[in-house]
């Protein structure tokens, strides 16, 4: 009986001018290339009546917008709000793009060669979720806090860096320094904590389906559903936070 496919790194599929495509990536870009469809007909026709569609777009974007304007304030919801709806929605969609039907179960078998100089046919799956890959995962993580530093740097100016560099005594120095690992930490934990589940979860509905390939399944299933919902609110609630924090003046501590 063959193994479930499990690989930690996402697998090369084939190459664009010299540059590696993985299967992650054509999930990235199914799930850029569904969100910019689904926005383009929700604004095609916008009226009074609303169409189903313009109706669910409507639904979402206000629900969002409530949800992170208690979190960062009516002052910069504004300015904060494309930023923070464009992750959940990305991460959301790209969460649950990877329990789709054929998404690490079609694909084609590649012979390699073993240690021992041995040929092996090995199965690349065509597809694999975009969040269960590391690199999707830092890249998403370095965004977000790149953006805190810059909304940070627009609201208190030069000020903004006395967190980092304060030479007014020794303990502020220090204390400094923590806040530069702290930046740094953020990526780490940002990129992890988001792959971790997303991998994790996958990894499980993999061997579920390979041991109790029938009804099985659907209980853990349902549970990543929600999983990923939960994963792409906590990184965008936790962006929201540090946003609202970065834009806080250190002064009046």
């Amino acid at each position: 009986m063959p193994q479930p496919h499990i690989s930690l790194s996402a697998e090369k599929i084939g190459s664009l001018f010299g540059i590696p495509i993985t299967n992650s990536i054509l999930m990235t870009w199914m799930t850029m290339l569904f969100l910019t469809v689904f926005s383009l007909m929700a604004v095609a026709k916008i009226s009074l009546v609303p169409s189903n569609i313009q109706s669910m777009a409507e639904v979402i974007i206000d629900g969002l917008y409530n949800i992170f304007k208690s979190v960062v304030g009516e002052h910069y919801i504004k300015s904060f709000f494309p930023l923070l709806a464009t992750i959940f929605l990305f991460i959301a969609v790209a969460n649950w793009g990877g329990l789709l039907p054929g998404v690490g179960t079609i694909g084609f078998h590649r012979e390699v060669i073993t240690e021992v100089v041995e040929a092996k046919s090995e199965f690349i799956p065509l597809f694999r979720g975009a969040t269960a890959d590391l690199n999707t995962t830092l890249a998403l993580a370095i965004i977000a806090v790149l953006s805190i530093q810059y909304f940070g740097v627009r609201s208190l100016g030069g000020g903004y860096f006395k967190k980092f560099f304060n030479f007014s005594d020794p303990i502020m120095f220090g204390v400094g320094l923590l806040e530069i690992v702290s930046e740094i930490s953020r990526v780490i934990s940002f990129a992890f904590r988001l792959f971790g589940n997303i991998f994790a979860g996958e990894v499980l509905l993999t061997v579920i389906a390979f041991l109790m390939p029938l009804i099985a399944p659907l209980p853990f299933l349902g549970l990543e559903l929600f999983v990923g919902f939960i994963q792409a609110l906590v990184f965008s609630m936790l962006t929201a936070v540090f946003l609202n924090m970065a834009t806080v003046s250190h002064d009046s501590h």
